[in-house]
């Protein structure tokens, strides 16, 4: 019986880890600005999300006060920016040059937990800070900003350090628990913040053939998939959730490769698999120093 838990735990968090990977191609997929890709994933996102807690579960959603919607707009924000950077990284360069640079995101919130919650920073953590910057150097192949990898590579990094703050965020305001209310208000205040830079920079609207791609990107590979990655940590443990999160990249790559035709550089692979595979032993590392 256990066995067959587990097992559903795990497809569960593939499924979810591999809609997750997709995504990224909606940046190449979807020809408007990423402002527009990122309103519309929060905002289908957060309607599928509130549809969900009031039919399928009994998720509370209108029982926070000030302070908790205070973080709920700072986390919307940080989403915002976030898959904003993404999905510019990955228009300006490519899927795999964004997917990894993304994954520098475990490093962040190893360097950055002892600053946020004044813990001691350890020489472990100084030494994978510098083996995912060669990973950076391998994936970035030199640092003039006009060469469009190197623009997709910033932006990509800027993702992975914003994901990293929002993670921070979450974690202290980690006594709202319910992982579903969190998701839909985050996507809720990341659709009404993107509003404003949309209507100053009076960015032109998605065509009508983009629609469809923008809904199935907030239904099924934002809500549907941040749902079934939800369930799946009621099933199996948080650190087997880390490494196959690990995977994200690599599934994005491989579609990339049958869909895009993108073929990455070899320095580029190996990059990745150096900032990937530190930046899964920085997320153990940290789950083992806190269990």
């Amino acid at each position: 019986m256990k066995a067959s838990i587990l097992n559903k735990g795990i497809v569960q968090i593939h499924i979810a880890i591999f809609l997750f990977g997709f995504a990224g191609l909606f940046g190449k997929f979807l020809s408007c600005s990423p402002l527009y890709i990122v309103l519309g994933r929060t905002f289908f996102a957060s309607i599928t999300l509130f549809v969900f807690s009031r039919v399928f579960s009994k998720t509370v959603l209108f029982a926070f006060g000030k302070k908790e919607i205070s973080f709920f707009i700072l986390q919307g924000i940080l989403l915002a920016v976030h898959w904003w950077s993404f999905f510019l990284s990955i228009q300006i360069s490519s899927v795999a040059v964004g997917l990894i640079t993304f994954s520098t995101f475990p490093l962040f919130v190893t360097f950055l937990e002892p600053l946020f919650f004044k813990e001691k920073l350890k020489a472990i953590d100084v030494m994978l800070a510098g083996t995912v910057f060669i990973g950076i150097l391998l994936v970035i192949p030199d640092f003039d900003f006009s060469n469009d990898i190197t623009k997709g590579g910033f932006f990509g990094i800027i993702s992975g350090f914003t994901f990293a703050i929002l993670a921070l965020v979450n974690r202290r305001n980690a006594r709202i628990s319910d992982s579903i209310a969190v998701a839909f208000y985050q996507n809720l205040f990341a659709a009404l913040f993107l509003v404003l830079p949309i209507s100053i920079l009076q960015i032109d609207p998605p065509q009508p053939s983009d629609l469809p791609n923008l809904i199935f990107l907030g239904v099924i590979f934002t809500a549907l998939a941040h749902t079934l990655f939800i369930k799946s940590l009621a099933l199996i443990r948080a650190q087997t959730a880390a490494v196959i999160s690990g995977l994200e990249p690599v599934y994005g790559i491989i579609l990339a490769f049958f869909m895009l035709n993108e073929i990455p550089q070899e320095r580029t692979l190996i990059g990745g698999l150096i900032i990937i595979g530190t930046s899964i032993i920085a997320g153990r590392l940290s789950r083992q120093e806190r269990s």
